[in-house]
């Protein structure tokens, strides 16, 4: 959840996913239609027949992601330990809806949660071996990784303003000086010197299925990038606690610098998300204040 809704957010209702299905997709026009509840601030979600998905993005941030998932899930999937979507086609703007949309297979699991997940180390040591993978994936499977303007990424520093003036709008919530101290080490410490590598880009516990308690999937790859790695330890302080959160740094390799940087980026996703959504959504105000109350912590 890293975009921020806007004001052009076009109106989606199940009769507009079932037309622009049956006019683009017929093969499927058959098939029953239902939305999905709780399906993020980014995508409105309907599970089309018992295999496919269909997500239409809710605002101009999320509407890159259907040709990037096309572009690279099927690429990179087979070098990845736990499983992602699987994307099967992407639908053209139609019938007023201005974007590009995106048909996917439904991949069977639960949201993970910090109740089930958040003292468990084998989830942990699962989470730093699917990252470590996803690492190793350039260059040499995809010279071309980087090259495309889609893959560029603001850096931490360009959230500066937004991060400081949300800071400034929760402190009877969180400890502003505390919050601002690890703002300032975060954009003072050292930045990635070593070679750019590929980052999930959005690695939060909303984007972890589980089935039968266990890791099983990573969706939402609609942040995917390349280079500072350091954005993807935020879900050191989505989903975990102390202990297996020590356990995920060791085995990751993670340098302070990295770590410090990468308690920025938790502390940076986690303020927007409240800032936008704590007010409206009590799930969103749960899952960002411990997310914040963490990466203080570190």
């Amino acid at each position: 959840m890293t975009t921020e809704r806007t004001p052009d957010s076009p109106s989606i209702d199940t009769s507009l996913v079932g037309r622009l299905v049956e006019r683009q997709f017929p093969q499927w026009a058959e098939l029953s239609l239902r939305p999905l509840e709780q399906a993020g601030s980014d995508h409105v979600i309907h599970r089309l027949g018992e295999e496919l998905t269909v997500r239409l993005p809710r605002h101009a941030g999320a509407i890159g992601q259907a040709r990037k998932e096309l572009e690279w899930l099927p690429r990179l999937a087979p070098h990845l330990p736990l499983a992602v979507p699987v994307p099967v086609a992407v639908g053209e703007p139609d019938l007023g809806y201005p974007w590009p949309w995106a048909v996917s297979r439904w991949l069977d699991g639960e949201v993970a949660t910090v109740e089930t997940l958040a003292e468990s180390s084998e989830a942990a040591g699962e989470l730093a071996e699917f990252l470590t993978a996803l690492q190793r994936f350039a260059p040499g499977e995809a010279p071309d990784l980087g090259a495309g303007e889609d893959l560029t990424v603001r850096p931490l520093a360009a959230r500066d303003e937004a991060t400081r003036t949300a800071i400034a709008e929760v402190g009877g919530v969180f400890d502003t000086a505390a919050m601002t101290e690890l703002w300032d080490a975060a954009l003072g410490a050292p930045g990635w010197d070593r070679p750019p590598v590929c980052f999930h880009g959005d690695f939060h516990t909303g984007n972890l299925l589980t089935v039968d308690g266990r890791l099983s999937a990573v969706i939402d790859f609609g942040e995917f990038g390349i280079g500072d790695p350091a954005r993807d330890l935020t879900i050191a302080f989505t989903l975990m606690s102390e202990a297996p959160r020590a356990a995920f740094r060791a085995a990751l390799g993670v340098d302070d610098a990295t770590w410090t940087r990468g308690r920025g980026w938790a502390l940076a996703t986690g303020l927007n998300a409240y800032a936008s959504y704590a007010a409206v959504d009590p799930r969103v105000a749960a899952q960002t204040t411990r997310q914040i109350r963490q990466a203080l912590v570190g």
